[in-house]
């Protein structure tokens, strides 16, 4: 588990560092220096002000060896009604080591399961997201010689205040020679197609393990939606996988459509466990308010599903699809709708290069 509790009372040959504003190289005895109007050391930077649109920032270059334990990052979702989706127009990159491809490259708020530019409540062991806005990253992501995050601002205005803090750990030692990279991709199709697999990831090489799903689903047709079957093809499977489910609903721990009668309607139940959840619906903008039209949106859905009891192994390759099927009083059928998703991994590296991050208004919500 992340948090292991019998391990607490072992010394280890570590050093804690953290990297905020007020200490934005982390060095020891150099945080909180900036003075404010109560003086010296009282909150003189509490964040980092005015990124202006089209600048990446970088929020942490860390010489290794080491690993970073925590991440908690807050900000607005929006800066003017027209310009309310803040959470996929920020962009996180981390790279490892001296690559130059990212390891991890994700919208802000799906990289903590807040899809479709919204935040909410999540409460999971790697995961969680807190009021307000408070989102919170634990999976551990160690490094042998540099770690560098990076943040671009592809909103259409500034920035006026990002509030982040990287927790992190300094080896004495070098890395153990078994030790994998922490990985990270987001993926959509805005439209998926009549019988083919909408694919969370692939082009994986190496050795190493699939540790979570976070999955944002836009609904565009009626009747239930949840039948489609998530796949894992490991280590050369090619025409069928060697992990197949048994339903949507199913792989994120639920059963029977989440459903509970309320006055004679059918309502799904949202729910957050340690590995599994369902934190998010919502067929509603709640962020604009406007004269002239409502605030319906095409129905909304976010999902996680953390394989840290169960990860899953592979030592060559590995794909991972899931379909579109929904059913109702006709029986199955193939579905098409709005899927967007993020894969977490581990990994040897080097990695093979991500497909192109979409633009921005690709990225959008409904």
């Amino acid at each position: 588990m992340i948090g292991d509790l019998g391990s607490l009372a072992s010394l280890r040959r570590e050093t804690s560092r953290a990297i905020n504003a007020e200490n934005p190289t982390g060095e020891p005895g150099r945080g909180g220096m900036a003075a404010s109007e109560l003086g010296p050391s009282r909150k003189g930077s509490p964040c980092l002000r005015h990124i202006p649109s089209g600048e990446t920032v970088t929020l942490a270059d860390i010489a290794g060896p080491g690993c970073i334990r925590h991440i908690w990052i807050t900000v607005d979702e929006k800066t003017t009604d027209a310009d309310c989706f803040v959470l996929r127009d920020l962009v996180l990159r981390f790279y490892w080591d001296d690559e130059t491809e990212p390891s991890v490259e994700c919208p802000l708020g799906d990289f903590f399961c807040c899809g479709f530019g919204r935040a909410c409540l999540v409460n999971s062991e790697p995961v969680a997201v807190v009021p307000n806005r408070g989102f919170n990253m634990f999976f551990p992501m160690p490094f042998a010689r540099h770690a560098r995050v990076t943040l671009e601002n592809q909103h259409a205005n500034e920035i006026g205040a990002f509030f982040y803090q990287i927790d992190y750990s300094l080896y004495d030692d070098p890395l153990p020679a078994d030790t994998a990279y922490f990985h990270a991709q987001w993926r959509r199709q805005r439209l998926t197609e009549i019988g083919n697999d909408y694919v969370v990831l692939d082009g994986v090489r190496g050795e190493g393990h699939y540790v979570g799903t976070y999955l944002a689903l836009t609904t565009l047709e009626r009747y239930w939606w949840g039948e489609g079957e998530f796949k894992f093809y490991i280590d050369g499977d090619r025409e069928y996988p060697t992990i197949c489910g048994t339903g949507t609903e199913d792989y994120f721990g639920g059963s029977w459509s989440f459903a509970k009668q309320v006055n004679g309607k059918t309502v799904e139940q949202n729910y957050c466990t340690p590995f599994m959840g369902y934190p998010y619906y919502s067929a509603h903008d709640e962020l604009v308010h406007n004269d002239y039209h409502n605030d319906d949106c095409p129905p909304m859905r976010g999902f996680y599903r953390w394989h840290i009891p169960d990860p899953i192994r592979f030592r060559s390759d590995l794909r991972v699809t899931v379909q579109q099927i929904g059913v109702g009083h006709r029986g199955f059928f193939e579905r098409q709708d709005d899927v967007a998703s993020v894969a977490y991994w581990y990994q040897r590296e080097p990695h093979a290069a991500f497909p192109t991050l979409p633009d921005r208004e690709y990225r959008w919500p409904r």
